[in-house]
This record gives structure tokens, C-alpha cells and sequence, in this order.
């Protein structure tokens, strides 16, 4: 476990828990709240706010990383660049057979 993924961890339970108490608890009917102390259906409501908080940071992240990569990636070669590359091996036989050739 690295430094970084804990703090995901934590900011995925903070926020999740949040959310869930700050905007979810005082509308969910009393059968749904969490009571503390108690596994209830509050407290996995609770636990998927967390999850889905989690999933939100590890694709933002992998998003992040992917754009960052393509961003430094060298830019894809031009036409011209392309066709000089594909006539490189013909070139170099030819300049071979030429000095071939040419040696007594």
C-alpha cells in the first residue's frame, strides 16, 4: 500500500460519509437512517457512498494518468516522415549492391 492510495482511502470515507449524513440521512425515512452501533441498511447505504466516492477518485485518477501520458507521448510521425522511413531499406540494399559492384 502506498502513501497515495491511503489518502484516497481517507478522502473516500470522509466525503462519502459526508455526503451520506450532510445530504442523504436527514431524507432517507427512519427504517433507512443509520443508528449507530448497528448494522442496518443505513450503514450500507452509508458504505456505498464510500465505494462510489472511491470509484469517482480512481478513475479521475486513471483519467489524469492517460491524458498526462498522451499529452508527453512525441506526436505521431508526418506523411513525409512515414513514406522517407519506408523507403530507408531500399535505399541502404541499393547503396549495398552499388558497393558491391564497384570493389575490384
Amino acid at each position: 500500500m502506498t502513501p497515495r492510495r491511503w489518502i484516497e482511502y481517507l478522502v473516500a470515507i470522509l466525503a462519502g460519509n459526508g455526503i451520506y449524513f450532510a445530504v442523504l440521512h436527514p431524507t432517507l425515512p427512519l427504517s433507512l437512517r443509520h443508528e449507530p452501533y448497528r448494522i442496518d441498511a443505513g450503514l450500507l447505504i452509508d458504505f456505498a457512498c464510500c465505494v462510489l466516492v472511491y470509484a469517482a477518485i480512481r478513475l479521475g485518477a486513471k483519467h489524469a494518468r492517460r491524458e498526462n501520458v498522451r499529452r508527453n507521448a512525441p506526436p505521431p510521425p508526418t506523411r513525409r516522415e512515414n513514406a522517407a522511413s519506408e523507403a530507408w531499406p531500399a535505399r541502404r540494399a541499393e547503396q549495398a549492391s552499388e558497393e558491391n559492384s564497384q570493389t575490384p
